[in-house]
């Protein structure tokens, strides 16, 4: 019987890590829900920005912290600090590495837009606050990387992922 966190197994231990992100999600979602529903999409999406502006900068300095990642690790940081995103123990993720300056990251499969085409709801159009959020998020890790979205929901262009984004590390000549 488990009465505290030293008695979890490592088993135990991920599952409640990918646990807690669903939790997390699921908060995240009925705020959400809740501002729209009161105020309509385009007030609620005005405050997940403004959310999003606040909370991607935590995540990256906490996961900065926890990773003893360097202040300017460029796009090796950024790579390892995105593995470690509350978003990527429930999404499918993909990173390539076209270049020593450049990453790409792509959303393959993302639980939000994934439960809404189940549901056979249109894709949230997340494309306003991901602009936010990845851009606060790497220029967190390094103030160095600029990002650029490749596309994301509401873009309506057929691709085999969800968003993608570029970084890519600039560096003063």
């Amino acid at each position: 019987m488990l009465r505290s966190k030293e008695d979890l197994t490592h088993q135990q231990a991920l599952d409640l890590l990918e646990d807690f992100a669903k939790r997390w999600l699921a908060h995240d979602g009925l705020w959400f829900q809740s501002i729209e529903r009161e105020r309509g999409i385009g007030e609620a999406i005005h405050h997940d920005i403004e959310a999003w502006r606040h909370f991607t900068v935590v995540e990256a300095k906490r996961i900065q912290e926890f990773l003893k990642l360097p202040p300017q690790g460029g796009l090796d940081a950024l790579e390892r600090a995105l593995a470690f995103r509350l978003y990527a123990f429930l999404n499918q993720q993909t990173i390539e590495r076209p270049d020593e300056k450049t990453l790409i990251f792509k959303m393959t499969d993302c639980r939000v837009q994934s439960a809404r085409r189940r549901k056979q709801l249109p894709d949230f159009p997340c494309k306003p606050v991901g602009e936010v959020e990845y851009s606060l998020f790497a220029a967190t890790i390094d103030p160095r990387i600029s990002t650029r979205c490749l596309a994301c929901p509401p873009d309506q262009d057929s691709r085999d992922y969800y968003c993608g984004w570029e970084f890519t590390l600039v560096e003063n000549e």
